[in-house]
């Protein structure tokens, strides 16, 4: 007989990996769904949205010992491991990757107000903690992706330009540089999100 749900997650919650198995295979395609809608077409065309699926599967049979489902939806965690598993690919295929000088588009100044504006909405939406996995839209996704393969220094520096909203010179005080220096730092890192973005 098939458990009920409460009984399945009350199972769940004991580490019971028959449990975890029945729960994969019910839940099995809304995992699909939500990476093929988080892939993007840069990683489609290396990997098959199954394959991480399975690679998920496996990971969460392994961490299922530590794994605590008392104030934790099961398919939530299933979602961020997933989610873990596509940025690591994205550092991969990006990270030892090399761009081309004629595919960059100034985003940190002297373009498209617009295009500038919507960079600064997406890495806000990106980088604040409350951001959930269900929320993400697959820009936002792959942005966040794309951070990943920042220096920790440049990451921070976006962080405090675009989520903090604060001004250069304040951002110096913070991590012990010149105001130029950050702002060499900013478009640096803007500019290197937008070659990993345009791959």
């Amino acid at each position: 007989m098939t458990p009920s749900e409460s009984e399945l997650l009350e199972r769940l919650q004991a580490r019971d990996s028959d449990a975890l198995a029945m729960f994969l295979e019910a839940n099995k395609h809304r995992l699909l769904g939500y990476i093929e809608k988080n892939l993007g077409t840069a990683l489609r065309s290396k990997l098959e949205p199954a394959d991480i699926v399975q690679e998920v599967c496996l990971q969460a049979l392994r961490l299922l010992p530590e794994a605590d489902f008392s104030q934790r939806d099961p398919l939530n965690w299933l979602c961020h491991l997933a989610e873990q598993r596509i940025i690591d690919a994205y550092r991969k295929l990006f990270g030892a990757q090399k761009r081309s000088a004629h595919r960059e588009v100034n985003l940190a100044g002297g373009g498209d107000r617009s295009e500038e504006a919507g960079l600064a909405d997406l890495l806000a939406a990106s980088m604040t903690t409350a951001s959930q996995a269900f929320s993400r839209n697959e820009k936002q996704f792959r942005l966040l992706a794309a951070l990943e393969l920042l220096p920790p220094e440049g990451r921070e520096a976006l962080r405090l330009r675009y989520v903090e909203n604060l001004p250069s010179r304040e951002i110096a005080r913070r991590l012990g540089k010149s105001d130029g220096a950050v702002r060499v730092l900013l478009t640096r890192s803007v500019r290197k999100l937008q070659e990993i973005l345009q791959a």
